[in-house]
């Protein structure tokens, strides 16, 4: 998911959202959405060996979770998104966790 939304992000910008956006913010979800594909690369690396990429899973983990926990701040400030906001939140912050624990109890 992160590889195929950071990619539609890249060469859409805002518009895959169905948003109209200025210059800079078009820039700005441009530059995010490439690090989303940088996200989603980085966990593709780690599928050929998982237990001895156990410290980038985590990592990556930490930084999808520390992204939800910032879109859950924007749900309570700024009100509930729509569906595919909140699947991607839902992505962040309970299937991507319940990943990594898998990815560790193949460690053991």
């Amino acid at each position: 998911m992160p590889v195929l939304a950071g990619l539609g992000g890249i060469l859409a910008g805002p518009a895959m959202l169905g948003a109209e956006s200025g210059t800079d913010e078009d820039s700005h979800a441009r530059y995010l959405s490439g690090l989303l594909l940088g996200i989603g690369l980085g966990f593709w690396s780690t599928l050929g060996d998982p237990v001895r990429h156990r410290e980038r899973f985590r990592l990556l983990t930490a930084i999808v979770v520390l992204g939800g926990l910032g879109r859950l701040y924007g749900l309570v400030v700024r009100g509930v998104p729509g569906a595919p906001m909140l699947a991607a939140l839902g992505m962040e912050l309970v299937v991507t966790p319940l990943l990594c624990l898998w990815q560790a109890r193949l460690g053991r």
